[in-house]
């Protein structure tokens, strides 16, 4: 083993996947205080035909239910107070793990038992309003004052089934010693000189990489497909469109990275620690969401705020439409207590707790007027805020959480040496095309536009 490969795998985890098992493991799991809070009357009257008084709420009501992931999960419940305090209703808070959530959840549509207010990525909310798991939106005051490319990129048929919540657009975090140290001000913003610029760094440091992207996280490649101009999906979303030149000129470019050992060969089941390596310097550039803001600042006695900063990630003429994590609140068809559910949401995506949030974990506000803050003024912000106006549109098919899982599985074919490009494509759009098989028999018979 080479000293490069050596010195990265200390931060492997003993023991690494052989890479057709790790890939068979992996399609089988895919198969998957502040201010004060307005006044009772204010945060229950704003939705119509509420009935609901403003008088004290009796003892031993019962609590709403709240689900929600990762850190919106875990620090959901520092939310609450203020709406309990202001209403007289208790709430129940319970965090989900990210990776078995979409099972959970649509066990409980199956059996009757979802929550009051759900939070669901995304990519998922069409699938969720498609089984009638979530209901609409009844106020268009609920979803006011938004980014439009985020509210537009949720509709489904002209109508809101979700309140984004929790923005997580990618940027890409950098090391700025490194980065000025190969002689640049700050990351160039084009894949020529983002490649530039990494074979400079590789010069000074061979013994380190330079990129670290995760072959099971689809955002950068997904990311950069979309900023390639790829329509991923063609013939009304029912067939697979892979192998067009913007997804190979992706392909081509993601891999690349690899193959000039600009970045490890590493899923997230194999690295132990991102951030002590990113202290460390053993990569430059780290493409990933707001929360790591929040490891960054507990880390901050590793890599102090001075080495490091953010900007948009790179396209192939410049920064566009960047993938991410971003989550919205939804409200469950089966609750009894729909207008206190909906005042919850309200609450909980109000300019204030938005605010709060991004204090605690760094997701950023879906909010026009929350950006007026001073403390969204922060240098490291910035990047973020710019990458609010292009949002990733979503393809409109509810399989999209299923195709993303085998995209990446085709990008880690190809990185790992097991198929050509146009191999790991044609694949790609065989098996996209049968996961749409049954939209494209719906689409044929006039049952769906």
């Amino acid at each position: 083993m080479d000293r490069n490969k050596w010195r990265f795998r200390q931060y492997l985890l003993t023991g690494s996947l052989v890479c057709a098992a790790a890939i068979r493991h992996r399609r089988a799991m895919q198969s998957r205080d502040e201010r004060s809070g307005p006044t009772r009357r204010a945060m229950l009257g704003m939705l119509p035909g509420l009935a609901i008084g403003a008088c004290a709420r009796p003892t031993g009501v019962p609590p709403l239910r709240v689900w929600a992931m990762s850190y919106e999960g875990d620090y959901s419940p520092h939310l609450m107070p203020g709406f309990t305090a202001a209403t007289g209703i208790p709430v129940e808070v319970q965090s989900l793990p990210s990776t078995a959530s979409h099972e959970k959840l649509l066990t409980a549509h199956a059996g009757g038992a979802l929550p009051d207010v759900l939070m669901l990525f995304n990519g998922w909310i069409r699938e969720f309003a498609m089984i009638r798991a979530v209901a609409p939106v009844p106020s268009p005051a609920l979803t006011a004052g938004l980014f439009p490319g985020i509210r537009d990129a949720l509709r489904i048929g002209g109508r809101d089934y979700a309140v984004p919540w929790s923005v997580a657009p990618q940027v890409q975090y950098y090391r700025t010693d490194i980065v000025h140290e190969a002689g640049y001000a700050t990351p160039p913003l084009d894949w020529d000189g983002w490649l530039t610029m990494a074979r400079a760094i590789k010069r000074r440091r061979p013994d380190n990489y330079v990129f670290l992207m995760l072959l099971n996280w689809p955002g950068a490649l997904l990311t950069m497909m979309t900023q390639a101009g790829a329509t991923m999906l063609r013939d009304h979303a029912t067939r697979g469109n892979f192998r067009s030149d913007p997804v190979r000129e992706a392909f081509a470019y993601y891999a690349s990275l690899f193959a000039e050992g600009l970045a490890p060969r590493a899923a997230s089941t194999e690295v132990q620690d991102p951030l002590a390596a990113f202290a460390q310097g053993y990569f430059a550039i780290w493409p990933s969401s707001p929360t790591t803001l929040l490891d960054l600042r507990r880390r901050a006695a590793d890599i102090p705020p001075d080495r490091w900063s953010t900007a948009r990630l790179a396209g192939p003429n410049g920064p566009g439409p960047v993938s991410g994590d971003s989550a919205s609140l939804c409200v469950s068809t089966t609750t009894d207590r729909p207008t206190e559910a909906w005042a919850l949401v309200r609450h909980m995506t109000s300019r204030d707790s938005e605010l709060t949030f991004q204090r605690m974990i760094g997701n950023l506000p879906a909010r026009l007027d929350a950006w007026d803050s001073p403390q969204l003024a922060l240098p490291v912000l910035r990047a973020f805020r710019e990458q609010m106006d292009q949002p990733a549109p979503i393809p409109p098919v509810v399989e999209w959480e299923r195709i993303q899982g085998e995209i990446q599985l085709a990008a880690e074919r190809v990185v790992r040496g097991l198929q050509t490009i146009e191999q790991a494509l044609t694949a790609l759009d065989e098996r996209v095309d049968q996961l749409l098989a049954k939209r494209r028999a719906l689409v044929d018979a006039g049952r769906i536009a």
